[in-house]
Formats: structure tokens, sequence, C-alpha cells
């Protein structure tokens, strides 16, 4: 492995023929689903480009094109979504809004009026029936990551800045938290983005000017960025998740492996797959963390500290951290966590004393497991952040007797694996949401012991009243606490997504702590 040294972090460093590749990359190569021809930055003054989506990504989406020259059209479902865009923008940036099936009209105009780009929103699947007539059109589809990367590389807005994009099917917010922080310590002028804070497009324009993007970026965005080469990269692991999305689990992961393209590659090597990726990767540094002893060019732990091999050190030489008692959320997956954060730190110029300080002050975000209440000695922690099974797994072997709050969309996940591991610790089970039976099938099989009470709801058809959610989280709580004795912890840890039935995990965690607190009494 090549050792990694102290990087300048106020702009793009690279060597002469990683220029000439990056380059290659950022203005040469096709969308997905595109044409081939390849279309430049610099292309679209004047050019007609759809913007599919009126959410998160869609303004700073429309912002970003109005800067650089082009018409943006946005296209959404919803009216509404597209008047709140609008009114959101700055004075002087406007744009047109269509429906969807204006805009499928659109993507068959071949005059004037034509379309001549795709922005889409990175939750648009590739086989939706506008993204596949754009394909078929001749399209590029770029989502808003890769129009980002696209200008900023091409110093449309400044000299490009440093990005550092994190990865994982867990812990992703919680690393580019971390990593923010320990960057700000070493006095770099950072900002969280991507699925985290403000949009990437929005960070470019944003004043003061920010030459660090810590990026948290899901495999969807990473997806629809196929030529985003982030000067330093992490995958954190690589489980079961969105494969009713990618397909695949081998597409799944090539998307997570995007960010693993630059200077610097960082991976989990605990987890199989990361590691794998990690060995693969074409960076001209690599670096592995480990919960373990750190080898040479890799970060662990020592002795209960969090050390580091990395730097142009000797082989021997082992730079200490900080405690792991220090850092928070505690336990493997908060160590893992920092132990990621402090490796892409590291590597544009952080320095150990930056990272302790970056992570002695780094506050957990809420719906991590997060202790709710303690009522009659039963503690009740709100983990509504695990959307998955992987996730799942760090709370429930977090240590004592569970009774499991679970269910939501599994998105074609197993779930069989975790509770076949988990199966020990549960004293009991309630189960909501659409999958809830795939959940009770595989607890049958694997826990057959264990007391499960299913609770249906009107979402499971589509059709609930505003107030079910609330309704099925009070019976559920409610259920959970019978179950519980003094000692247990009732644990909300879906190992599924929430929109089945919430807005999103939030509302799902928030709707649990309600529910907390109607047990307690108040």
């Amino acid at each position: 492995m090549t050792d990694v040294t102290g990087r300048e972090t106020t702009g793009r460093e690279t060597t002469e023929h990683e220029t000439t590749e990056h380059e290659t990359r950022a203005f040469s190569t096709a969308g997905i689903g595109g044409s081939g021809q390849g279309l430049g930055i610099s292309d679209l003054a004047g050019a007609r480009v759809l913007v599919l989506g009126a959410g998160v990504s869609g303004p700073g989406a429309v912002r970003i094109l109005h800067a650089l020259g082009a018409e943006p059209v946005v296209a959404d479902s919803r009216p509404d979504a597209v008047e709140l865009l609008q009114a959101s923008l700055p004075e002087g940036v406007g744009c047109t809004g269509v429906g969807l099936d204006r805009a499928a009209e659109m993507l068959l105009d071949t005059g004037p009026g034509r379309i001549d780009l795709v922005v889409t929103s990175p939750g648009w699947r590739p086989d939706s029936p506008l993204l596949r007539s754009a394909t078929e059109a001749g399209l590029e589809l770029w989502g808003d990551v890769e129009l980002a990367w696209r200008a900023d590389a091409a110093g449309m807005f400044g000299p490009p800045r440093t990005w550092l994009a994190v990865t994982g099917t867990n812990g992703k917010t919680t690393t580019t938290s971390m990593l923010e922080s320990i960057c700000r310590e070493a006095g770099m002028a950072v900002r969280a983005c991507g699925n985290i804070g403000l949009p990437v497009t929005e960070v470019l324009l944003a004043e003061p000017r920010v030459e660090v993007l810590a990026a948290e970026l899901s495999s969807f965005q990473l997806h629809w960025a196929p030529s985003c080469r982030p000067d330093v990269g992490v995958v954190l692991n690589v489980a079961e998740d969105h494969l009713d999305w990618h397909g695949s689990m081998e597409a799944y992961a090539a998307a997570k492996a995007q960010v693993l393209t630059g200077r610097v590659a960082v991976a989990g090597n605990d987890d199989p797959i990361a590691s794998r990726l990690l060995e693969e990767a074409p960076a001209s540094a690599r670096i592995g963390v480990r919960l373990g002893a750190p080898r040479h060019g890799e970060l662990g732990v020592v002795d209960g500290v969090l050390t580091a091999r990395i730097g142009g050190r000797g082989d021997d030489d082992e730079v200490p951290l900080l405690p792991a008692v220090d850092v928070r959320p505690p336990g493997p997956a908060g160590v893992l966590d920092a132990l990621a954060a402090a490796a892409v730190a590291m590597s544009v110029g952080a320095e150990a004393e930056h990272v302790a300080a970056g992570l002695r002050g780094f506050t957990v975000a809420a719906h991590r497991a997060e202790l709710v209440d303690t009522v009659d000695g039963v503690r009740y922690v709100d983990d509504s952040k695990a959307t998955n099974p992987h996730a799942a797994r760090t709370s429930l072997l977090a240590g004592g007797t569970m009774v499991w709050l679970a269910g939501g969309l599994l998105k074609g996940a197993d779930v069989d694996p975790l509770v076949a591991e988990v199966a020990d610790v549960l004293r009991g089970v309630v189960l909501i949401g659409r999958d809830r039976a795939r959940i009770a099938e595989a607890l049958s099989r694997h826990a057959p012991g264990v007391p499960v009470v299913e609770l249906a709801s009107g979402d499971d058809d589509g059709a609930a009243a505003p107030d079910e959610p609330q309704q099925t989280m009070d019976r559920a709580v409610a259920e959970a606490a019978r179950m519980a004795t003094g000692g247990d912890t009732v644990l909300l840890a879906p190992a599924a997504a929430s929109m089945d039935m919430f807005t999103d995990y939030g509302h799902r965690g928030r709707s649990f702590a309600l529910a907390v607190g109607r047990v307690a009494g108040r």
C-alpha cells in the first residue's frame, strides 16, 4: 500500500496522469443510459435540461443549471411540489414546471424545443418509464451529484473543491458528521452535504465558500454519478439493502465502489465485501480500518485506544488518537465509524490532535440507538435509523435481553441471518409494517420459543387514516411493555424502511417516543 501524507485541502491534488484520467471521466463519459456522445458541462449554455423530481435535490440542480446558462424544466407528479420549488428559488432564478405526461412528450420532441439532458432525482429507478424513454431517445442521464461534480471539476465556480465521500450500507451519516467535526478542528472550510445537510449542488453556491465537501452519498446517488472521483472515499460496509432498486447485490456493491476511484480509498477491513472492494480499488493509496490492531497502512484499536499506522512513518510507529471509550455512539459500530472518519480526514492533512478533538466534540444524531426513557427498570431505545437487517444487528447485540419492535419495507433484504444470530437475546418481538410476515416467518424458523405479536394497520393496503401509524405504534409499544421485565430493553430497530407507514425514519422515531411517553403515563 502507498503511504498517505498530509495534503493541501483547498483544491484537488493529482498527478499529471490522474488529471488526464480525471478530465476524461468528468467531460467525456456519457451518463448511464446515455448516447455515448459525451455531453460536456460547457455544452449546457443554452441547453434545455429536464430535471426529474422537485424534491430535495431539485432546487440545487435548478440553481446550478441556471448559473451555467441552461434552461431548466422541472417535472414532478405533484404540481404543489413544483410550485414550492419555484417559490424557494432566489430572485432572478426560474424554471418551467410540467407534469410527468408532458415530460414524456418533451422527451420525444426532436424540434427546437427538444430536451438536451436529463438530471434525475437519485430516487428514480433506472427502469422507470421516463428514464427508459430518455435512454431510447439517446439522452444522457445525470444525477445531481454528477452535475455538481462536473461543474466543480471544470472550475465553473472557482477552483475545484476537495471531495471527501462517505458511503456504506450503515453508518454513513454518523461517519460524515464525525468527518466534518474533525476537518473543522483542523481549520478546514468544510461542510457536510449530500444525504446530510445541503445537497452538493447547493454547497457549490454557498457563501462563504466551502472548500471541503464531506459528502454522504447513497448507492442511488452514486449510480447516477458515473464520472465522480472523490479525492478520498470510504466504503464502511456492504450488506443487503435496496436490492429491489439495484436488481442484484453485485450492482449495489458496484455503486458503492464508485467512491474508491480517486486518490485515496478507505474501507472497513472487517467487512468482507468492503475489504474486497478496497483490494480491487484503482486508488493510488488504500487504507483499511479494523476493530483489531492495525497493520501498516491501517487504523485500528490497540489496548483500547484508536490508533493510526499511516502517513509515511515507520512500520512499527503507532500514533494514538483517543480512547475508544470516548467515542460516541459507543460500541463497535461507533468505533469503526470514528476510525473511518479519522482515516479520511488524516488523508487530507488532519493530525491526531484534530481527530481527538473532533470526535470528543461530536454529538450523535437523533434516532440512532437513542435512549428515550427508562420506565419501571425497562430501557426504551430508538434506533429507527436501522432501516435494514445489518443496521438492526448492532443494536440487538449491544448487550442484555431485548424486546424487539421491528417491521416495515425490507426492500428485498433477507432477514433470516439476522434472526438466527440474535434469537438468544430476544425476550419477545412486536411486528408492524407491510413486510412483518416475512420477519415472523424467520422467527418461527430460528426462534420458535420467542413470543411474537403481529399488528396490522391500514397501511397494509395503502389506505391508512392520518392517525393510523401513531395508533399502531402506541399498540406496539404497549405490547412490548407487557413483554418486558426490569433490566430488559424495548428496542425499536425495524430492520426495514419506514415509508409504508411513516413519512421517514425520523417520523417513526418520534412516533415511538410519543408511545413511550404514554406507557410512562405522560
